[in-house]
């Protein structure tokens, strides 16, 4: 009973553009546990006249969005209230750059006067943060800067879902720093890439010593994968839509054997553009940093079909490993099973979860 005073519970919120998914996670003296998680995908619901089932969650009102909340907090009988929300990395702009040193107050006007030249909006209308990452060596030493910019149309939007829905903000930020709480362990010492494929776009981060350094996303994510795999099969256009929106990606598992032998092929066209994409950031990264990446770790609920990290794999020839938010959190073992299924897919949610955690504790 006693430990029950000093537990703290805290939702991570992810808000997707075709979904909602959320985790409880708990924290008792050192160790982490989940509370409860929920999900809502709106491709999954039919007969629904509501057009939360046909839109963009992007495209949602504020209202919409809360009604989508609060439904996953009443089927999975979630209580907490205090939240971290995160915000697509395509909804906000992230950079790095040198500057030389010089005092905080010049360095805080000259981070300012630089993000301006980064930032394709007036700086009046966007909230900046930045820290201090690193500091170069050479004949003339430079700091190096992280800045995140996030519109205040969005943190508006976010405050306004918040009220309305009864919860209460801790943060909001680009969903590349929950991932990169959960995923990278604290001794990791070689820079690492975190792919996480979202439905309409895919987000390539590069995190060195717990750091995020380098952000990249692009248009092409599930939705754009699945349009090029079903039309490339050899069924015609009507069967491949109705597969795609039935099953997605799940549907290789009981495909016909013919199709099972011409997989592989057909799923490397498609994800090739993506793949270069990657490819592309890795190389623009390993410039800028000098060094190569030690490992890729692959998030999105496409990668729990096992054809996809294979693909991966043969592509860049290194190290590549399926995310896992749950490794540091303790669960049910009755649960397992699921957990592992859907780890790929709740690692932004749980992510942000602990990143509440993080900041709650940060010196006043």
């Amino acid at each position: 009973m006693l430990s029950k005073l000093f537990t703290k519970k805290f939702l991570g919120i992810d808000i997707g553009t075709s979904s909602v998914k959320i985790a409880e996670i708990e924290k008792s003296g050192d160790s982490f546990s989940l509370s409860n998680y929920g999900y809502i995908d709106f491709k999954s619901v039919e007969g629904v006249s509501s057009p939360l089932s046909k839109k963009a969650i992007t495209a949602l009102s504020s209202d919409e969005i809360v009604e989508v909340i609060q439904a996953v907090l009443s089927e999975a009988k979630i209580k907490t209230r205090e939240c971290a929300f995160s915000i697509a990395d395509f909804l906000t702009f992230f950079t790095a750059f040198s500057l030389p040193q010089m005092t905080e107050k010049e360095l805080s006007e000259a981070v300012m006067f630089e993000a301006r030249q980064h930032i394709p909006l007036p700086m009046d209308s966007v909230t900046v943060d930045w820290q201090k990452v690193g500091q170069q060596n050479g004949e003339s030493k430079k700091v190096e800067i992280t800045v995140e910019a996030i519109p205040n149309e969005i943190i508006a939007q976010y405050k306004e879902i918040a009220q309305k829905a009864n919860l209460q903000i801790i943060l909001m930020e680009a969903e590349a720093f929950g991932l990169a709480q959960v995923l990278i362990g604290k001794d990791e010492e070689r820079p690492v890439c975190l792919v996480d494929i979202g439905f309409q776009s895919t987000v390539c981060s590069l995190v060195h010593k717990n750091i995020l350094r380098y952000s990249h996303s692009f248009d092409r994510g599930q939705n754009y994968l699945m349009r090029e795999f079903f039309k490339s099969l050899p069924i015609d256009r009507q069967t491949a839509r109705r597969f795609e929106e039935k099953y997605g990606l799940e549907f290789i598992a009981f495909a016909e054997p013919e199709i099972k032998d011409n997989v592989g092929n057909i799923l490397r066209d498609s994800m090739s553009p993506i793949l270069k994409e990657i490819e592309m950031a890795i190389n623009d990264f390993g410039h800028c940093l000098g060094a190569d990446i030690g490992k890729i770790i692959i998030s999105g609920g496409v990668v729990a079909v096992p054809e996809v990290k294979g693909q991966f794999d043969s592509y860049f020839q290194k190290k590549v490993e399926i995310a896992d938010p749950f490794k540091e959190i303790k669960y049910p073992p009755a649960i397992e099973a699921e957990i592992k299924s859907m780890a790929p897919m709740y690692a932004v949610a749980v992510g942000m979860a602990r990143r509440a955690f993080e900041f709650k504790n940060r010196p006043k």
